[in-house]
């Protein structure tokens, strides 16, 4: 059974009852790997939503997202001051399975309005909490001469800077494969010098990842430590 087949037919079995589907992510934009789960976003009229659930089904891992209306738009009001929404990219990008009232297709053109429109703008303090962070690893990389310290500092800057980037860019956020892939399309070709950053780091010589890191620190105004402060919660 293809992907798109299963998705329907396990909507079907959990939730007969449901007004909407949609199949979201790898599978439905036709970047599916042989280990690819099925993300689905169905739609109830009230409970037992909102929940998410992993199962499996016909030979496919299912992530199922549950969701009423009304939680469906708390949950994308919630996320959208983060950039980043696994959830609207799946109706915004997905396909619709099915669609019995006319919710799938309202769903899904408001997701791609507020898709198309972008983020929000990054407020000027969560850049420098980004420059404050990825600072501090830079000075935790040059003083490491541990070689398995030096493998999660790398990483881990890795991963910030390339956050960064795409807030510097305006663009939506991600996480593992989907930061790569936003990347990509934002920033074209960091990906690629913070890959060979990283495996120099693993060959001993930090200078290259350092050198694009800092690049990157550059369009908003370099490295911060000194005089960064921030007040703590009473």
């Amino acid at each position: 059974m293809d992907g798109i087949d299963a998705a329907r037919a396990v909507v079907e079995k959990q939730h007969p009852e449901a007004r909407t589907a949609f199949l979201g992510g790898s599978v439905a934009t036709g970047r599916g790997t042989a280990t690819s789960d099925l993300d689905i976003v169905v739609l109830l009229h009230g409970a037992p939503a909102p929940y998410r659930e992993s199962l499996q089904y016909a030979g496919w891992p299912v992530e199922m997202f549950v969701h009423t209306e009304a939680t469906w738009h708390a949950y994308i009001d919630r996320e959208l001051p983060t950039r980043r929404s696994p959830l609207l990219w799946m109706c915004a990008a997905g396909l619709v399975l099915f669609d019995t009232d006319g919710l799938g297709a309202r769903l899904a053109a408001h997701a791609r309005k507020l898709t198309d429109a972008g983020p929000p703008p990054v407020p000027a303090e969560e850049i420098d909490d980004h420059r404050y962070a990825i600072t501090d690893l830079l000075d935790d990389l040059a003083g490491s001469t541990d070689r398995s310290e030096r493998l999660f500092i790398a990483g881990e800057l890795v991963r910030r800077t390339g956050e960064l980037a795409l807030a510097i860019a305006g663009s939506w956020g991600g996480g593992g494969k989907w930061l790569a892939r936003r990347l990509e399309t934002a920033v074209p070709g960091l990906s690629t010098r913070l890959h060979h950053g990283l495996q120099e780091v693993l060959s001993g010589r930090v200078e290259p990842l350092v050198a694009v890191v800092d690049e990157v620190l550059g369009q908003v105004g370099g490295r911060l430590w000194v005089g960064y402060k921030r007040a703590g919660t009473p």
